[in-house]
């Protein structure tokens, strides 16, 4: 199983104490609930700032991505449910390379900066503690 909600951007974009670093100089906001519409907004303001949503169980799962600059949103939301046909692109990769990741010799954005390091977002809040 692999459970993450988070709010992802660049080092200094977001504000908070549980703030985890990642590669490619971004970092992750885990969230226990849906985001605060009006922070990512605000937050947009300093920088992109995407929303991710990820559920896996064996191979099979959602994603949902949105990317607000600005003060607006610039991309989605993207939305690939379980049963939707696997695009060439998924909606968290496309989200951080709006974000400005480079998959370089990695699978995708996604493992580029580091996501699969932890399988729930709790154990991202663990991490940041």
């Amino acid at each position: 199983m692999y459970r993450l909600q988070a709010v992802i951007a660049g080092a200094g974009v977001l504000v908070g104490d549980r703030v985890v670093p990642l590669a490619q100089d971004l970092v992750l906001l885990p969230l226990s609930a849906e985001p605060d519409f009006e922070q990512l907004v605000a937050w947009s303001l300093r920088g992109p700032v995407a929303f991710v949503d990820a559920e896996f169980f064996g191979g099979t799962g959602s994603q949902r991505a949105q990317v607000w600059e600005q003060g607006r949103s610039v991309l989605g939301p993207l939305v690939r449910e379980e049963d939707d046909p696997a695009p060439g692109v998924s909606p968290i990769s496309r989200a951080l390379r709006r974000l400005g990741v480079v998959k370089g010799e990695h699978h995708d954005e996604f493992d580029a900066v580091g996501l699969g390091r932890h399988r729930d977002t709790e154990d991202w809040v663990t991490s940041a503690e």
